[in-house]
């Protein structure tokens, strides 16, 4: 029933295991599995492998030998997310071996129609997104809890780095989910102290998540990101190298066109907006309501239950407390500096190295995959998930700032 419709509906109570979230990680998967069930051994086997077999060129001819396997073997969320994230990366190992210039047109019936079946169960698209790459691709590496990623791809401990320091950034906001539940409370209960809590939480949560984005220079090498990792994470949507899509065979005789792995594909973000009433472009908006395609179906509901819920902003303004004002200031403000530095971040990450690499001062050497694949040009200017990415990530930021009350 949307809202609105006339009838009357007592609201569920809006709590995070409604929406698959969990208290202690957010929206990542709470200890995802690294094995899946005997009968997936030859996925996991490609997978474990995959730097190697792109490097050699060998991972199609491994692919084209795979065994069609049926997903009727796989039980429970786990195991359909570590299918998902094993195919996935199959997938754009297979798609990208060659780079920009040696794409293939067809992905094989015995990657494709498992890989979509497992994209149905999860309410997924079938091709790497933000959930895959990051929310369900992470590990405890010892007993002194190191993180570690579960499957890799060409970059070596650049790509990890890249991986493990996004998840920092989904782990430091999640106190700041909580405090929009306890934000939400507070407005339905006209409870201002909580209110005035749960904010400066929020603003809180914001700043730690800037912190474990600035780590991104200790652990990723903006060349390797460059000119190794960013095509793995390209899409085929919007993208000049595979402007006609990709044909799944057995699924379906006409191509299929999906963005590639994008940070706007984070349900945080998402929250944190919708809580705050921050409007952006109609662009803007309308790639961002693309992106919550590729969220999971219950992450993209807690999106769409704070749309819903009573506006955070006409209550604070309509209280005339000043320290709501400032609290409820400190947060867009706080939101505002992240997608700051996230542009700081994409200048160095992309645009910087882009201009070396076509100088020919990037020399990613051997610490990473295919050498003889020259650097992506088709998405220069363009994010993986397909947008104008300096154009969209200004306008995101300028209209975050624009969302504070003036005084």
């Amino acid at each position: 029933m949307e809202a609105g419709e006339g009838t009357e509906e007592t609201p569920l109570p809006l709590v995070l295991t409604r929406f698959q979230l969990s208290e202690e990680y957010g929206f990542l998967l709470p200890d995802p599995l690294t094995e899946l069930p005997a009968p997936y051994g030859p996925w996991m086997e490609i997978a474990h492998d995959l730097p190697q077999l792109i490097a050699s060129h060998r991972l199609r001819s491994q692919v084209h030998q795979m065994p069609q396997l049926s997903t009727r073997h796989l039980r429970g969320r786990e195991e359909l997310h570590l299918a998902h994230l094993v195919l996935s990366f199959i997938t754009m190992g297979y798609l990208w071996q060659e780079g920009e210039e040696g794409t293939v047109k067809v992905l094989p019936q015995n990657l494709a129609v498992p890989f979509w079946e497992v994209s149905q169960a999860l309410g997924l698209p079938p091709i790497l997104s933000h959930t895959d790459f990051v929310l369900a691709n992470w590990r405890r590496k010892n007993p002194n809890r190191n993180l570690d990623t579960i499957i890799s791809l060409p970059g070596g401990e650049s790509l990890r780095g890249f991986i493990l320091v996004t998840l920092l950034v989904e782990k430091a906001a999640v106190p700041g989910i909580k405090a929009i539940i306890q934000a939400i409370r507070a407005i339905l209960q006209l409870d201002e102290e909580t209110l005035h809590k749960a904010l400066q939480e929020l603003a809180e949560a914001i700043g730690d998540m800037s912190k474990a984005l600035k780590r991104m220079h200790d652990y990723v090498d903006p060349a390797v990101f460059y000119a190794v990792i960013r095509i793995f994470l390209s899409g085929w949507k919007d993208n000049p190298a595979m402007p006609d899509g990709l044909i799944y065979e057995g699924v379906s005789d006409e191509p299929m066109a999906y963005s590639g792995g994008s940070a706007a594909q984070s349900t945080v973000l998402h929250a944190f907006d919708e809580l705050l009433g921050i409007r952006h472009s109609e662009e803007s908006t309308a790639f961002l309501h693309r992106m919550r395609d590729y969220m999971p179906p219950p992450h993209r509901a807690f999106v769409e239950e704070i749309h819903r819920a009573p506006s955070l902003k006409q209550h604070v303004l309509s209280s005339g407390d000043a320290r709501l004002c400032t609290a409820f200031n400190r947060c867009v403000s706080a939101l505002a500096e992240f997608r700051s530095y996230h542009i700081t971040i994409v200048t160095k990450y992309i645009t910087v190295a882009a201009a070396k690499a076509k100088a020919g001062q990037a020399d990613p050497g051997d610490r990473a995959g295919p050498s003889a694949v020259k650097p992506p040009s088709a998405l220069e200017a363009k994010g993986t998930g397909g947008s104008h990415i300096f154009s969209f990530l200004k306008s995101v930021r300028d209209t975050t700032r624009e969302g504070m009350i003036s005084a």
